[in-house]
């Protein structure tokens, strides 16, 4: 199966769960894409990788359009269902790859992203489709879960995230970020960081990650030296603290 496929599949099972998610439904960090849309008058918002839709429903109230879009059609489905159930008429969904935006050259007045990107295939692709589907003046605002700034941090995180879900590829360091975002012609800053609280249980059933490999990653964390199980602030019941990061660029 190629990955664009595994990430659609591994989504699509998975929808209602990212819907009702606490970790997805709330913070700050919403408040603040809601804040920054809310600053340009009558914006056109692209949300990439929407999944359950948490950010399009943000920036929905302050929007004149939203297209919410993702690989996988079940998260789609979700979305159309809950922007119907809260009165979002300015909400429409698109399906596709980040790597490959089926919309016109200066379209959008804002591009956002949350908690998407570590799926992308090639992110400095979908970046360079970013920019071209952006208007001249237009922000971007990224949020995902942030990598290692140690190498030793690193490798942990990225083997516990492949081991709970066969569809990830990388979380990036906030360096990195701003590297892609550079090569895509953008000026950007890390906006925020800030730690979210990955409780065990309901994040691996979330995923519906198979019996050995939750216990594999049990075993990862049991056998990691004590920096990374205190970076990580790994708990008795697996549960651990991620890194998140805000990239803002224009």
């Amino acid at each position: 199966m190629k990955h664009h496929d595994q990430v659609a599949d591994a989504f699509g099972s998975t929808a209602a769960a990212y819907l009702t998610s606490q970790v997805h439904a709330t913070g700050a960090d919403l408040q603040t894409l809601a804040s920054a849309v809310a600053a340009t008058p009558g914006a056109a918002v692209l949300d990439m990788g929407c999944g359950a839709g948490h950010a399009s429903f943000a920036v929905a109230q302050h929007a004149a359009s939203v297209v919410a879009y993702d690989i996988a059609p079940p998260m789609l489905a979700t979305v159309e269902a809950a922007a119907r159930e809260r009165g979002f008429s300015n909400i429409r969904t698109q399906q596709g790859a980040a790597e490959k935006l089926p919309f016109g050259d200066a379209s959008f007045d804002w591009v956002v992203s949350r908690m998407s990107a570590h799926h992308w295939h090639d992110v400095p692709l979908a970046l360079a489709e970013v920019r071209r589907v952006l208007k001249p003046g237009g922000r971007v605002l990224f949020i995902d879960i942030a990598g290692g700034d140690h190498p030793l941090l690193d490798t942990h995180l990225q083997a516990v995230e492949v081991l709970r879900d066969g569809s990830h590829i990388r979380d990036y360091r906030a360096d990195e970020w701003l590297s892609f975002f550079a090569a895509a012609g953008f000026e950007a800053v890390a906006r925020e960081r800030w730690r979210l609280d990955i409780e065990f249980a309901s994040w691996v059933a979330r995923m519906k990650t198979p019996q050995p490999r939750v216990e594999a990653i049990r075993s990862v964390w049991a056998s990691a030296p004590d920096e990374v199980r205190e970076y990580f602030d790994v708990k008795e019941d697996g549960s651990f603290k991620l890194d998140a990061v805000m990239i803002e660029g224009w």
